[in-house]
């Protein structure tokens, strides 16, 4: 399993930018409808047009996006799923790696954005209790129970009253996720544990949709 300082993170952002070269653009743009803009991440799926993770944005994210709400992302990647949480009165993006949160940059950086490099799992200048929904989807499931742990434990501080918290993990009782070498040993047994252990509840799971991950929704 890769640790924080892995090149895993950074290799596949320079990967996904060779992909882009001109020969492969001019062929990816036959397939791309919705926008001009290749964003870094669409290479595993875009929620535009692959089913699995269009079910994931219309019940996971859309309903929880308000004007009025604070939201924060963390592991943005090039903002696959950032363009459907812009609606938020403000938006904390959080990573680890600088060259991500540049490529974000290019694509979105509106005036209600707040970009934040973290030490891998704390939120930096984010206010206590100010933040009404929480979103990460493929950062957790490269992440090992301990980060996860640490991540959930300074959760608690920043989730507001009745807030929401969506996480994409690893589920290693898939066997797509065992037979990746960069998913983290992590199952829902196991994710439930840490959830309770950080004090939050569990308010739903969705163990089916994705063929190697689950995702959990908690609140406290």
């Amino acid at each position: 399993m890769p640790d924080l300082n892995s090149s895993l993170y950074t290799d596949m952002l320079r990967s996904s930018a060779r992909g882009r070269s001109l020969p492969r653009r001019l062929f990816g743009a036959i397939r791309r409808e919705f926008t001009s803009k290749p964003l870094y991440g669409l290479e595993w799926g875009d929620p535009e047009t692959v089913e699995p993770l269009r079910f994931i944005r219309d019940r996971w994210v859309i309903p929880y996006v308000r004007p009025d709400y604070t939201a924060l992302e963390i592991g943005p990647g090039g903002g696959r799923w950032t363009r459907y949480l812009l609606q938020f009165k403000r938006l904390y993006v959080v990573d680890f790696h600088q060259e991500l949160s540049s490529e974000l940059r290019k694509n979105f950086h509106r005036p209600n954005m707040v970009f934040i490099r973290n030490n891998g799992t704390d939120f930096p200048g984010v206010p206590d209790r100010a933040v009404d929904y929480v979103f990460s989807f493929d950062t957790f499931v490269h992440l090992d129970p301990p980060l996860i742990e640490a991540y959930l434990g300074n959760l608690k501080r920043i989730v507001s009253p009745g807030g929401n918290v969506v996480l994409h993990y690893s589920d290693k009782t898939k066997p797509m996720a065992q037979e990746n070498p960069t998913f983290s040993a992590n199952d829902p047994i196991k994710m439930r544990a840490m959830v309770a252990a950080a004090g939050f509840q569990v308010a739903e799971e969705d163990l089916t949709t994705m063929w190697h991950s689950s995702l959990i929704r908690l609140t406290h």
